[in-house]
């Protein structure tokens, strides 16, 4: 019986904190009206390693991190999307990349691209994107067991991931979703992403429920 109340208010500890985290434009219904489509872009990573990476290496990994956060997007959507519907559709992940590729964008200079010319290059309405802070390599897994003594040594702390959501036609910052990273979060990027976006989920701005209830108030 205290395991299980104590199950509840940790489940509730972390809604609370996932909903302190999260913003949306008071403006997001009327912004986002005639939404049809998404693209996801890969996550702008910063790696800070123990090891002593060459920059070069360093670089590749980071581009590797950020469309492992990309690709369990899109897993999540699709998932999520065979139970809930979304008022929504995202882009395939793979089409994203090449029609970024035909234009010359890639992962090195996608950044120097604003939201606005990304929407008008992918054909979509709007752009989840996003920034991730390492320092491990969270695509391999990461160690779930943990201590009370690992949270005073910082040992259970990973980073830090930051998700959001723009609009195509003015670039404005619709939603946006930040997240610690520690060992209890996930022992991967895909479960990470999965865990993180549950949290959320109450918040997600294309659930069509949620969007129905809002109309209706």
């Amino acid at each position: 019986m205290h395991r299980f109340l104590f199950f509840l208010v940790v489940i509730s500890s972390l809604s609370l904190a996932a909903q302190k985290n999260i913003y949306e434009n008071p403006r997001f219904d009327e912004i986002s009206e005639n939404h049809k489509t998404l693209g996801i872009l890969p996550f702008l990573t910063n790696l800070d390693l123990k090891d002593n990476a060459t920059q070069e290496d360093l670089m590749a990994l980071e581009e590797k991190e950020g469309y492992a956060v990309q690709n369990a997007l899109e897993t999540y959507f699709s998932n999520r999307g065979k139970k809930k519907k979304f008022a929504v559709a995202f882009q395939n992940t793979k089409n994203t990349k090449a029609i970024l590729a035909q234009n010359g964008i890639d992962y090195k200079n996608i950044d120097v691209y604003t939201i606005k010319q990304l929407s008008e290059i992918l054909g979509v309405d709007g752009i989840i994107s996003g920034t991730l802070d390492l320092n491990v390599l969270l695509s391999k897994g990461v160690p779930t067991d943990f201590s009370i003594a690992d949270y005073f040594s910082g040992n259970a702390n990973y980073g830090r991931i930051g998700v959001k959501i723009s609009d195509g036609d003015s670039g404005k910052l619709l939603w946006k979703y930040e997240k610690q990273i520690d060992k209890k979060t996930g022992k991967n990027t895909t479960d990470l992403i999965d865990r993180m976006m549950k949290l959320a989920t109450r918040k997600f701005p294309y659930e069509r429920e949620r969007k129905k209830d809002r109309k209706k108030e």
